[in-house]
């Protein structure tokens, strides 16, 4: 896969400044709009374009906008292939990863250069799912197979931290093979889902050895979009499901995550006054992939067919575990004492302890997962997660022996 290139990503970028910059002139205008009209402090507002002469100015500003956008890209164009080889300039992966993390959803549907692409990659490099591609990239292949899923706004190039990558760890560890999924995590977590099932089951059927245990390790929203693939795959009968030894969530929001409830309550607000209600366009933005973390959803049934920035815009369906399948919970705390005579301890800093381990006041949504594959790690902010000695021995033990043998510190 050829590396993208500044040009493109220049592109990609005058696309975003044209959609954003059209964006504010629709949050003016309905300003401009509700207070022309003169309502109420709590009276009704309007998100309806102007009309009028009024009307005709603001759509010339956006059709200027858009023209000049157009123009820019089709200058651009033919210089992509010529700069397909040019180094990366720094920092890009994280700015593009957090772009697509907040705008991903609007980013793909609009055909941005920015968006990434879905794919399952190993050492930094997209595998080719087929079994000769995949044979000359994995010349000594394990029996053993572990899936790495990030979590929001960040990239298969992330699990590194301070030094420490879980991932690599455990292959040296096990002797097993590890690969990476690659994905736009503002994309809805069921559409994201569903495509890495497809993936899954061309991995399996593609890789060089008969595959005799598969693992998948997520973090964060990684393990919603886990979720998400084992319902796929149980309603497509895909035979990666039947390789499927073990679920392992870092940090994951199984029933949501505050801060984004937090963003839906300055929707809410934001919209009861006409006088305000035109910095709904804004909040608006976030992707799919954030509003997904409200509640943890991870079908399509949540969503579909729904405004999901609307009071109730989601529905709440369970969606459990694939039976038979050992399923283990790790959540941080930052809480530097938890367990018996301590206080509940406090979530990462954005997923609450209950439920990182899958835990709801109603016990027809708690995902069941018990007691003993739960941990909890004390002193751990969210993406420490990532480089905690604790975590990595209680991964590797689980791993390597099924040792179920309950926490000292009991989850509450």
């Amino acid at each position: 896969m050829r590396k993208p290139s500044p040009v493109a990503d220049l592109r990609g970028a005058s696309r975003l400044a044209v959609e954003l910059t059209v964006l504010v002139s629709h949050v003016v205008e309905t300003m401009h709009h509700n207070i022309a009209r003169r309502p109420g402090p709590l009276g009704r507002g309007t998100l309806a374009p102007t009309t009028g002469l009024k009307g005709f100015v603001y759509r010339s500003v956006q059709g200027v906008t858009r023209l000049v956008g157009n123009t820019i890209d089709t200058a651009l164009a033919p210089l992509v292939p010529m700069l397909a080889d040019a180094p990366d300039w720094p920092g890009r992966e994280r700015v593009v990863c957090a772009l697509n993390g907040v705008l991903g959803d609007q980013l793909a549907e609009h055909g941005n250069p920015l968006a990434i692409a879905m794919q399952l990659r190993r050492n930094g490099t997209q595998l080719a799912l087929d079994r000769g591609g995949l044979a000359a990239q994995v010349p000594t292949p394990s029996p053993r197979v572990i899936v790495m899923v990030h979590g929001l706004c960040m990239s298969d190039m992330m699990w590194e931290r301070d030094s420490h990558d879980h991932g690599r760890q455990l292959a040296r560890d096990l002797d097993a093979d590890v690969v990476c999924l690659r994905y736009n995590t503002g994309r809805h977590v069921s559409t994201s889902g569903a495509a890495f099932a497809n993936l899954l089951e061309s991995l399996v059927d593609a890789w060089p050895v008969p595959v005799a245990s598969l693992t998948l390790i997520g973090h964060s929203m990684g393990g919603l979009v886990m979720r998400a693939a084992c319902a796929t795959g149980r309603a497509a009968g895909h035979a990666w499901l039947r390789r499927l030894r073990a679920l392992v969530f870092l940090g994951t929001p199984h029933q949501g995550a505050p801060l984004e409830r937090g963003g839906h309550g300055i929707d809410t607000l934001l919209g009861a006054s006409p006088y305000t209600r035109a910095f709904t366009h804004l909040s608006r933005l976030r992707s799919a992939g954030i509003t997904d973390m409200r509640y943890g959803s991870v079908l399509d049934e949540d969503w579909h067919g729904r405004d999901r920035f609307a009071r109730g815009g989601y529905r709440r369906v369970v969606a459990p575990l694939p039976a038979g399948v050992p399923a283990f919970a790790i959540a941080g705390s930052l809480s530097k004492r938890i367990g018996a005579g301590a206080r509940a301890p406090r979530g990462d800093g954005l997923v609450p302890v209950a439920s990182a381990l899958g835990i709801h006041a109603d016990a027809a949504r708690s995902l069941g997962i018990p007691a003993a594959r739960q941990f909890v790690v004390p002193g751990t902010g969210h993406l420490d997660l990532l480089s905690s000695t604790a975590v990595y021995q209680r991964l590797h033990r689980w791993l390597t022996t099924g040792d179920e043998s309950p926490v000292r510190s009991p989850a509450r």
